[in-house]
């Protein structure tokens, strides 16, 4: 019998609709309350406390319920290391196609023209340079070529696009050319579409700086839905007020801190709402009308396979942090 908890405030269709999908071997418990007996081998939580982690003697599995490693949680697990990780890609579909929405709406000047129509001006139609990007016969680099950016990358090769990847090692794929990491440099003055979908760790960190940015051809489109620290804030400013590159974000350097900040937080300290040439997100990529199903079939089918005694895929690397 594999004993889970899951610790989220109370959500019973959620429950109910993974009770549904695992085996009968499987006893789930769910709420902000740990159960007693605090018996469970298996808890389901993104950022646990070390109360909770201590609360049950038999806790031998963490499964985060999305993908990445929150700092917190890193930090905290490197204490528990016979305490198995695991998080899951359930949304690496629709954070795949947010990306490619961001670059269309980018290559194709969406925002800009949707904005000027709305003010009944027809402008940019008979401009010389309309500013619209052919996507076909581009080249595109996805650093961080795992779950999500395999996605993106069979989206973009029916776009008609050249697709390569980067990952730690160069290894593991064969639909398109992949590179070490340390490749990035060699390949970016060739890269018209640039995609960010690696994790936040300190050597990611910064990852795109000013000379990194400095090597992007002109109009490159730089998507990031991976995390706002990966290129830098202050760099990345830079080179959007210059003009040299197009962006489409979701992901960010500020977020709210409270309910009441939802509606007056500003996603960065720098003001880009004005600037034609780029298209922001709050961090929505992930999200759709199936996230949740998908959130209880990829739970269920890690701990199907726990209640089987099988190895469970997605295992997290406390040093490496994914």
């Amino acid at each position: 019998m594999v004993r889970v908890h899951i610790w989220e405030k109370d959500n019973s269709e959620f429950t109910a609709k993974l009770n549904g999908l695992v085996n009968q071997s499987v006893a789930i418990s769910s709420g902000t309350e740990t159960p007693e007996p605090a018996d469970f081998d298996t808890l389901v939580c993104g950022v646990p406390d070390r109360e909770l982690i201590e609360a049950s003697p038999k806790l031998k599995r963490l499964i985060i319920p999305w993908s990445g490693l929150p700092k917190k949680t890193r930090e905290l697990m490197q204490g528990f290391p016979d305490i198995a990780i695991h998080n899951i890609h359930h949304n690496r579909v629709a954070v795949a196609e947010m990306a490619i929405a961001l670059m269309i709406g980018s290559a194709k000047q969406i925002i800009p023209a949707h904005n000027a129509l709305c003010r009944d001006d027809w402008t940019i139609r008979y401009e010389d340079n309309h500013g619209i990007l052919q996507l076909a016969g581009r080249r595109a680099l996805i650093v961080g070529y795992g779950a999500i950016g395999k996605e993106i990358g069979l989206r973009l090769k029916s776009f008609g696009v050249r697709v390569t990847g980067l990952n730690t090692s160069g290894d593991g794929a064969e639909e398109i050319p992949l590179h070490p990491i340390t490749d990035l440099k060699n390949l970016l003055p060739t890269t018209d579409l640039l995609f960010l979908s690696l994790p936040l760790t300190p050597d990611t960190t910064d990852l795109i700086d000013a000379p990194e940015l400095s090597l992007l051809p002109h109009d490159a489109i730089l998507i990031n839905i991976s995390r706002g620290a990966i290129i830098n804030e202050t760099a990345l400013d830079d080179c959007l007020r210059k003009g040299k590159i197009r962006a489409g974000l979701d992901v960010w350097y500020n977020y709210p801190d409270s309910k009441t900040a939802r509606s007056k937080t500003a996603p960065s300290q720098y003001r880009w709402a004005d600037l034609p040439n780029v298209i922001m997100t709050p961090h929505i990529a992930g999200h759709s009308d199936q996230s949740e199903l998908m959130r209880a079939e990829a739970i269920a089918s890690l701990l199907n396979l726990a209640s089987e005694g099988k190895r469970l895929p997605n295992r997290v690397d406390l040093k490496l942090g994914y």
